[in-house]
């Protein structure tokens, strides 16, 4: 019985560190390769969320919905209702820098709460959406959340591997370039302001995936399972902690940060009574300990960007000849 217990609880874990991983390579796109400060990842996720659940559950006297589209089609929703939010949100704030956007970008992230909150003929306000619908759900007497933990895995394997080979590009060289020195790039001739808005779009799209597979993993949503503390605080503690700017990094932050967060909610809960209403900022307090310890003595992260190969240096390295050695000769 205990191990069945533990089973249920490692699929349970991997599921929700699967989704967060999801939200960390969307925000490893903005902040790790283009520098972009994000602080509102909580709205995108929230609405890829609302998106994915209006268009698969069923009709209901209390929200928009009755459409009861297939999981893949409620993907698909989030992802554009993410990609459009953040071209209309990028067009106005991403010709702000630094501190600038990362103050509009929680703005926005608000707005966006309380619209969700107060907009009930849409979402049901704080009431929620409920009986959203699990893909693969009823295949099995007692796997469907082993099904699911394979759906989310899936998903992240081939984000993780579309942003890897997208990491060899000469788009990314160009985002990277921009972080560095945008006046730089800007000198070269390159339209900095589109190659911004394309990175935050698509990391947004990511969000949107997130918040879209959250949906159906918990059946049930409402506003505040978006708070910022979950939505945007722990993301962004997850990609520094484990690398921004590595996809690899940002998988590994996922897992070692939620199983920080799940395992300090077993310690507080042994807590003595006087101190359990104090458990969220006790637990809060323990993993911005662990981030500055990180921080500390792994500046990078624990897995710190590596750049990219470029074609000349892939030929060079072939050869046994340095790219240093040929810039010598000439």
């Amino acid at each position: 019985m205990e191990l069945a217990g533990l089973l249920t609880y490692f699929i349970f874990f991997l599921t929700v560190a699967g989704i967060y991983a999801v939200l960390s390579l969307g925000l490893n796109v903005q902040w790790g390769f283009t520098g972009q400060i994000n602080i509102g990842v909580a709205a995108f996720f929230a609405i890829g969320a609302y998106s994915s659940a209006i268009v698969t559950t069923e009709a209901s006297p209390f929200h928009l919905g009755g459409f009861e589209l297939p999981f893949l089609l409620g993907i698909l929703a989030a992802m554009f209702a993410s990609g459009f939010l953040a071209f209309l949100v990028g067009l106005v704030t991403l010709k702000l820098r630094g501190d600038y956007l990362a103050i509009a970008s929680i703005g926005i992230a608000e707005i966006i709460r309380l619209f969700l909150k107060n907009e009930g003929w849409l979402t049901n306000g704080v009431r929620g959406i409920p009986a959203i619908p699990k893909p693969l759900s009823g295949l099995t007497e007692s796997g469907d959340a082993l099904l699911f933990l394979l759906v989310i895995l899936a998903f992240v394997f081939v984000i993780y591997m579309a942003l890897e080979r997208l990491y060899q590009s000469p788009w990314v060289r160009v985002l990277r370039a921009i972080r560095v020195n945008e006046d730089a790039v800007q000198a070269a001739g390159k339209n900095v302001l589109r190659f911004r808005l394309e990175a935050f779009v698509l990391g947004s799209v990511i969000m949107g995936v997130g918040g879209g597979l959250y949906a159906h993993f918990t059946t049930f949503i409402s506003p505040s399972a978006f708070d910022p503390m979950f939505g945007t605080f722990l993301v962004w503690v997850m990609l520094i902690a484990g690398g921004s700017g590595n996809n690899k990094g940002a998988l590994l932050g996922a897992v070692i940060i939620w199983g920080v967060w799940s395992g300090t909610e077993i310690f507080t809960s042994r807590l003595p009574e006087m101190w359990v209403t104090r458990a969220s900022a006790i637990r809060i307090f323990l993993v911005g300990a662990l981030l500055e310890f990180i921080l500390i003595f792994r500046p990078q992260g624990l897995l710190p960007e590596k750049p990219p190969k470029t074609p000349g240096t892939a030929r060079s390295e072939k050869s046994g000849v340095s790219p240093a050695a040929g810039r010598a000769d000439t």
